[in-house]
């Protein structure tokens, strides 16, 4: 550790982290999807080789991810941090008798010198700031996905966690199941031939009624929570679920899944990025979210096109409804999600890799791989570059929609071509004092 030590396929995301903080693992094709592999309970790690770490954000997914590290022994929760008061008690109260450290600012977390880590489950307008401030105070970084809110944010986080030397995973979990690494082993090994179309598809976003203003529950810290985000009357659709159906704050399913789903398709065809963006859609008639009904998106990769659909095409060329990433190649066709692989034809899923085939270590789980790369300074598969093209490429997506027209992208400039107002979308106005 580098900083000094004091001497809808049935498997939904909150699902997924109930079954994850209970130690339960689920199985695909024989194999676990998200393993809570740790070093023997029974194993005595020294204090002083345990890894600190502290949590921004302690929620739904903060709890989940607080449930999986308070079970490894080579871990010291130390510290945790939320705007609200009740998600705090309910965090400490997971930590039982340790003597865990509560903060509702999470600059005073950052201070600490015994925390080697932290992991960050806020609201995604907040991811930025918040990981920015952490590598800058010498912390390895574990961010909940969309990594950042916009793509500026996106390039300025990379760029810190590489000046300051961090080591830093996304939290796009999937990648860790052996199930989804076979997938990429087949598609780039070529066992579908020559891959020309992909497609990913989730259902369509939620719809709201008309919320009314009301006074912030008195434990919440109102205007900590909007943080750099423009200031705005409280209401409880906003906070502590929905908010990612608001523009200023999330991007609705397009970045809360979409970064899953594309991730795996960009990592499959081997992180090409794309040149084009072509978006359609359509709002609900009387909906209080800012979000479309549904979306979708035409993205022109280099060699391949990439389809979002919002809901999945009907007829689906192959596998699942609910959420899914399709490959289909001139020698064959797969389809992947957290249920498993589907094939066509059926025995491609059992092809042999060659000695000279794409191939991908496994790993016990997502956070334990980071835990690893934390004490050998190795980058994770999720590393901070992988998460901001998987996270932008969704971004483009929600700009081209709100937009209304074709865009064209540099992916070295990282800007928009010969379009200034597509470019001023690249970024966003912080209400202050905040900045990065």
């Amino acid at each position: 550790m580098e900083s000094e030590r004091k001497k809808d396929s049935g498997l939904t995301r909150r699902r997924f982290f109930a079954l994850m903080g209970k130690g339960v693992a689920t199985f695909t094709l024989g194999s676990a999807l998200f393993v809570s592999e740790s070093p023997s309970s029974a194993q005595k790690v020294s204090p002083n080789d345990k890894i600190g770490v502290g949590f921004i954000g302690v929620g739904g997914m903060g709890r989940g991810h607080l449930g999986w590290f308070l079970g490894q022994p080579d871990c010291d929760v130390v510290a945790l941090c939320d705007v609200d008061e009740r998600m705090l008690a309910e965090a400490k109260r997971m930590c039982g008798d340790r003597p865990v450290e509560v903060y509702k600012d999470y600059r005073k977390l950052l201070e600490r010198k015994d925390i080697d880590v932290v992991v960050i489950s806020t609201p995604d307008h907040w991811h930025a700031i918040i990981a920015i401030h952490a590598a800058q105070a010498g912390k390895d970084i574990y961010c909940e996905k969309p990594m950042t809110h916009t793509i500026e944010e996106g390039r300025q986080l990379v760029n810190a966690v590489r000046r300051y030397g961090r080591v830093f995973q996304l939290g796009t979990q999937q990648r860790a199941a052996d199930h989804f690494r076979r997938a990429v082993e087949l598609v780039r090994s070529g066992k579908l031939g020559k891959v020309k179309l992909c497609r990913c598809w989730i259902g369509f976003n939620p719809h709201s009624g008309y919320v009314p203003e009301q006074q912030p529950p008195k434990e919440l810290d109102w205007d900590m929570w909007l943080g750099p985000a423009s200031w705005r009357p409280y209401r409880p659709c906003y906070h502590p679920w929905n908010w990612r159906w608001f523009w200023d704050f999330g991007g609705g399913l397009m970045t809360d899944w979409g970064v899953h789903l594309i991730d795996i398709i960009l990592w499959g065809m081997g992180d090409e990025l794309p040149v084009t963006i072509e978006a359609k859609g359509r709002y609900y008639a009387d909906s209080f979210y800012d979000v479309p009904q549904w979306m979708e998106v035409v993205y022109e990769f280099p060699s391949y096109t990439l389809i979002w659909h919002q809901p999945p095409p009907n007829p689906l060329p192959l596998g699942r409804p609910g959420h899914g990433m399709y490959f289909e190649g001139d020698k064959g066709r797969l389809f992947v999600d957290r249920g498993g692989i589907v094939t066509d034809p059926p025995e491609l899923i059992h092809e042999t890799l060659g000695p000279n085939d794409f191939r991908l270590p496994r790993v016990p789980s997502h956070q334990r791989e980071f835990l690893e790369c934390v004490k050998t300074r190795q980058q994770p598969t999720c590393d901070v570059e992988t998460g901001h093209r998987s996270t932008y490429v969704s971004i483009l997506g929600n700009i081209a929609f709100r937009l209304g027209r074709k865009l064209r992208w540099d992916a070295q400039k990282e800007q928009f071509v010969g379009d200034e107002e597509a470019n001023r979308w690249l970024t966003k106005p912080y209400r202050k004092p905040w900045t990065i």
